[in-house]
C-alpha cells in the first residue's frame, strides 16, 4: 500500500509505473479515499478525486492502461480542473478548513508535486522513501 495526495502523485505514480504497475498484468487500484460526515456516512472529497486523478494521469503517461472508465473520470476531473488550489478551497472541505481557522491548509494540501516522497506501508508504518529509492515490502 502507498498513500499518497496531490504533493506527491507525480512521484507515486512514476514509481508505480517503474515498478510495472497499471497494466493489465499488473492492475494497480487508485482509491479516492473521501471523509465521514458527522452522522458517519459517506462524504465523498473533491481533493482525493483530484489527486487520484493525478496519480492516474502520471500512469497514463508512462503506458498505464487500459483505464476503467472510473479511473478516466478521475484523471479527466483532476485534467480539466484549471485551479485545483480555488476548486479545493470552494468545495466543502475548503470551506469546513476555512472556517475552523485552516485555510492556509488547503493552500499547502494543494501544492501539487511539492514532494517526491512514496510513503510505502511496511510492517504497519509507512516509510518515507522516494520516488527512486521506495520499494515494496515483501509479503
Amino acid at each position: 500500500m502507498v498513500a499518497s495526495c496531490l504533493r506527491n502523485a507525480s512521484a507515486v505514480g512514476r514509481w508505480l509505473a517503474r515498478l510495472g504497475y497499471g497494466t493489465a498484468e499488473r492492475p494497480v487500484l487508485v482509491i479516492a479515499a473521501g471523509e465521514r460526515w458527522p452522522d458517519g456516512s459517506l462524504r465523498p472529497a473533491l481533493e482525493d478525486l483530484l489527486g487520484a486523478g493525478a496519480i492516474i494521469a502520471e500512469l497514463e503517461s508512462r503506458g498505464a492502461g487500459p483505464l476503467s472508465c472510473e479511473a478516466a473520470a478521475a484523471r479527466t476531473c483532476f485534467a480539466q480542473t484549471a485551479d485545483v488550489t480555488s476548486a479545493v478551497a470552494a468545495c466543502s472541505s475548503g470551506i469546513e478548513l476555512a472556517r475552523s481557522g485552516f485555510a492556509d491548509d488547503v493552500a499547502i494540501a494543494t501544492e501539487f508535486d511539492a514532494s517526491v516522497t512514496v510513503p510505502v506501508l511496511t510492517d504497519g508504518a509507512f516509510d518515507h522513501g522516494t520516488d527512486a529509492t521506495a520499494s515494496i515490502p515483501n509479503p
